[in-house]
């Protein structure tokens, strides 16, 4: 009874400890990312500068963009956003001059004249270059309440 107890209290005090740990970023990419929310946010086009040429969007609904695809689209504000809300970044992992990132926003705004809101889950990659965090690649699914 005393081992399974014991085990008990490792296990939820491991589980605790994990629910509490802060994720550490370079102090440029959190810059980085905090900016690539705003300037979508507000619609402008200095987001632009913050993607590798080579960039690729996944949309929660299946539509794939590359740089040029979505240049054009938010040139043409087919997409407008009213509110980007980070809600957290729950995993970040390192490699040379690359970093995974998981986090969780709320987004709102009209596509297609339509009003939207949805809670996102992201996982986007970003790469230094030239000493820049730029974002190399982004994949986002809805999460339902």
């Amino acid at each position: 009874m005393k081992i399974a107890f014991s085990l008990f209290l490792i296990v939820f005090s491991c589980l605790w400890n994990a629910q509490t740990v802060q994720i550490s970023l370079e102090p440029k990419l959190a810059e980085n990312i905090h900016r690539l929310d705003q300037l979508m946010e507000n619609n402008d086009e200095k987001v632009l500068t913050l993607l590798c040429p080579d960039v690729s969007f996944g949309h929660s609904n299946g539509w794939v963009q590359n740089f040029e695809d979505f240049k054009k689209d938010f040139n043409s504000k087919k997409v407008m956003y009213s509110n980007i809300e980070q809600i957290e970044i729950y995993e970040a992992k390192k490699y040379n001059d690359v970093y995974s990132v998981r986090r969780k926003i709320k987004v709102s705004g009209m596509y297609k004249n339509q009003d939207f809101k949805m809670m996102l889950g992201l996982l986007e990659i970003w790469k230094k270059e030239k000493s820049l965090w730029k974002l190399w690649s982004r994949q986002s699914i809805e999460i339902k309440p």
